[in-house]
């Protein structure tokens, strides 16, 4: 993973970042506020707490949560337009001087297209840079699954798109910003990894990161330095 100097200093000079969405970009956890919002919230939390500890596969975790919440159509547009993105503390700051300095930024998410696409337009960041999974739906808007073709479906999804990244864009260094094993994973070929533990933190990650910050203003001040 690189020492701290390593990690920092590609940071510095990397020419892309990749921003992982729930718990990181945002406060919380999309899928999660969703089944809430569809009146199923407690019964998906404890698959999502089995997904975080490991113990399945992110596509068997997901496949289930859906299956819980069936959300159609109309449930997602409903909860996009009383649900505005709820952004981490500082977030919007570092990404308009990411902006600033002609750094690409990302979002990769195991998340959902359609609830992330607000949040990448509120932040400036094109559509056309935003890796997440998308909901299928029936004629009628009833629930029908989701694009098993979407790498963010699968586990080890995020290092896929880290190389479909590089390659497409031609993009020397890419940092990876996250707070869970899904996002460490994607380096390599990523060239450097920094853990966010600002809304929650996984032991796991803050043990093996080697740039572990609760405050996105420790990467705005590094910038700046």
């Amino acid at each position: 993973m690189g020492s701290l100097e390593e990690v920092r200093k590609i940071w510095a000079s990397a020419d892309a970042v990749c921003f992982d969405v729930d718990s990181t970009l945002l406060i919380d956890e999309a899928l999660d506020e969703l089944a809430k919002f569809c009146g199923v919230g407690k019964e998906v939390q404890e698959w999502t707490m089995r997904a975080m500890g490991g113990g399945v596969s992110f596509r068997e975790a997901l496949e289930a949560r859906l299956d819980i919440v069936k959300p159609s159509c109309q449930n997602v547009e409903d909860f996009i337009r009383q649900h505005p993105p709820q952004f981490s503390p500082h977030v919007q700051e570092l990404i308009s001087k990411l902006h600033a300095r002609k750094r690409e930024v990302y979002l990769v998410s195991g998340g959902f297209r359609s609830i992330i696409e607000p949040s990448a337009k509120a932040l400036n960041i094109p559509a056309t840079n935003v890796f997440a999974n998308r909901l299928k739906f029936y004629f009628n808007g009833d629930y029908a699954g989701f694009d098993e073709t979407q790498p963010t479906s699968s586990s080890g999804g995020k290092s896929i798109v880290a190389r479909i990244i590089k390659k497409e864009h031609g993009h020397k260094m890419l940092v990876v910003v996250g707070d869970g094993a899904t996002d460490m994973e994607a380096v390599p070929p990523a060239n450097a990894f920094i853990g966010y533990g600002g809304n929650v933190v996984r032991e796991s990650v803050k043990e093996k990161a080697a740039w572990f910050v609760t405050d996105f203003r420790d990467l705005i001040q590094a910038l700046d330095s």
